[in-house]
């Protein structure tokens, strides 16, 4: 990833996300990525861990099927040494982060995080 300019990523990764264009968004992961979410828990059962491009694609396509009018509006970006968070708002209104973990220009480490209701 670009450090110089992570808004071109993020830019990319939300247009692809609301275009629901699955090859869009892992043009930007490795083929050995390993991405965590409660809401592959959901889809997938097990664990919530999707490892491998495949697998990635695979989860994210089932889980467009379930969520048709998925949308996200981005409410910040937050840049790391190797990694980036995306702040975004979903289509049910619930605040996500996004925590990307990169090797060079490529995703390694994904991981979703949703805010708990106290």
């Amino acid at each position: 990833m670009d450090l110089e300019n992570p808004e071109n990523f993020v830019h990319a990764w939300l247009s692809a996300w609301n275009a629901h264009d699955v090859e869009a968004v892992l043009a930007h992961f490795a083929e050995d990525v390993v991405f965590t979410s409660p809401v592959a828990t959901r889809v997938l059962g097990g664990d919530g861990v999707v490892r491998g491009k495949a697998a990635l694609r695979a989860y994210w396509t089932e889980a467009l099927t379930h969520v048709p009018d998925l949308r996200f509006e981005l409410i910040g970006s937050y840049v790391g040494v190797d990694c980036l968070v995306i702040h975004y708002r979903n289509q049910k209104g619930g605040l996500v982060n996004e925590v990307l973990v990169f090797d060079g220009p490529l995703v390694v480490q994904g991981h979703g995080t949703y805010l708990t209701e106290a």
